[in-house]
């Protein structure tokens, strides 16, 4: 990621920061502490504003976006003990086709290859469920899977849009 700055004279500092293909994030820093923000979408387009912040403000937002708050984990560059599978939460709502069925009958494992490896309902978690167990609109379900796997699940439980 390459980072220019640029003097302002009288206002203060821009600094244009490359992102996809040739868009540039441009954030100008004013001499009072306001930050203003702005996009575009190549190096020679006009940038369009798309926010003002003060001085607190922006420090604030940038502690959070510095992960001072949460530091994420970088899912496609950490070896965890699962191997190539992990852990999702998927809701299941009142137009998936899964609702009202049971494990067995919805054959998850079989049409995904993701497991079902517990269903929170309301207030209430079902670890390892029985196949007996009905899935209803409003559960969330937890999922065990690689990313193809989980994807698999998701538009399984996701209903067709074009119906």
């Amino acid at each position: 990621m390459t980072v220019y700055e640029t003097d302002v004279p009288g206002v203060g500092k821009k600094f244009e920061v490359e992102l996809d293909g040739d868009e540039r994030l441009v954030i100008v820093i004013h001499h009072d502490g306001k930050r203003e923000v702005f996009h575009k979408d190549g190096p020679d387009v006009d940038a369009d504003r798309l926010f003002t912040l003060g001085g607190r403000q922006a420090r604030e937002i940038g502690s959070i976006l510095q992960g001072a708050y949460f530091q994420p984990v970088e899912t496609d560059s950490v070896d965890v003990p699962l191997g190539d599978a992990i852990i999702e939460w998927v809701d299941v709502g009142a137009e998936s086709p899964l609702a009202g069925q049971t494990l067995a009958d919805a054959q998850v494992r079989q049409q995904t290859g993701a497991s079902i490896i517990a269903i929170q309902r309301d207030e209430e978690t079902l670890p390892n469920p029985d196949p007996e167990d009905t899935i209803t609109a409003g559960d969330i379900l937890v999922t065990l899977g690689t990313r193809e796997e989980q994807s698999a699940l998701e538009d399984l439980i996701t209903p067709d849009d074009d119906g």
